[in-house]
């Protein structure tokens, strides 16, 4: 079914299948992908290198101060605007993480590395040539964050006996439901004017997502050349 809005043909998803769960069913098999990582597999093991964590925490830090940035310049999209929601940003929390494990002048020792700058070039595009893809982006980031934070909070600090430092990450203190702020997330995906077409972009582009972060895992479990193999390899058939 379609009607006219203002900005564009809006296609009435049905009731059982609105974007949230186009976007779940869509990307379950890059989820099930990126949990196989040898990085994320050995994270969920127990099995976690300092340097290699302190490191992806320094990459987070750059993947959510590109994506809060964009998002807050957007916060006027009627597609984007919506997602402006201040309890989920990361940026200081991870700012804070960056403290513990680089010291005070954290600011002067950490870099993006190739695989995060790839993401974050990434991220700067569709926000400024296709803004409604960075939905995907976002749900892919945050949802998982609400989804799985406490598990692996309860990982890396027994791992690292890190004793609630180090740790700001995965906390969200200004969600107190975790379930109920996870069902209005949902709700909001689902009340957004997206296309058929749309849907189907966002949905695509979560996939590049999780792709995008399982380059990150690969970089930090040392296999750098296979993730850029891969890159490459997807430039020449045309999916990146």
């Amino acid at each position: 079914m379609q009607v006219t809005h203002k900005y564009a043909i809006i296609y009435t998803l049905k009731i059982d299948m609105g974007l949230a769960q186009e976007l779940k069913s869509g990307t379950k098999k890059s989820h099930s992908a990126a949990e196989n990582t040898k990085f994320v597999s050995s994270f969920l093991k127990g099995v976690v290198d300092k340097e290699n964590y302190r490191e992806l925490i320094s990459n987070f830090y750059f993947i959510y101060h590109t994506i809060e940035a964009e998002v807050r310049r957007l916060k006027d999209d009627p597609i984007v605007g919506p997602l402006n929601i201040p309890e989920l940003y990361r940026h200081d929390a991870l700012a804070e993480d960056c403290d513990y494990f680089f010291g005070i002048d954290w600011r002067e020792k950490i870099y993006p590395s190739q695989a995060c700058k790839q993401y974050m070039e990434r991220i700067q595009e569709v926000a400024h040539e296709e803004p409604e893809l960075l939905v995907g982006h976002h749900y892919t980031r945050y949802l998982g964050d609400l989804s799985g934070g406490q598990i692996l909070k309860n990982i890396a600090e027994k791992a690292l006996k890190l004793e609630d430092e180090g740790l700001a990450f995965y906390k969200f203190p200004d969600i107190d439901n975790k379930k109920e702020f996870k069902n209005n997330y949902r709700a909001t995906l689902n009340k957004l004017p997206v296309t058929e077409s749309q849907v189907n972009a966002i949905v695509t582009e979560a996939n590049y997502a999780f792709r995008l972060n399982m380059y990150m895992f690969d970089e930090l479990d040392g296999n750098l050349f296979k993730s850029t193999m891969s890159y490459l390899c997807g430039v020449v058939k045309g999916k990146n």
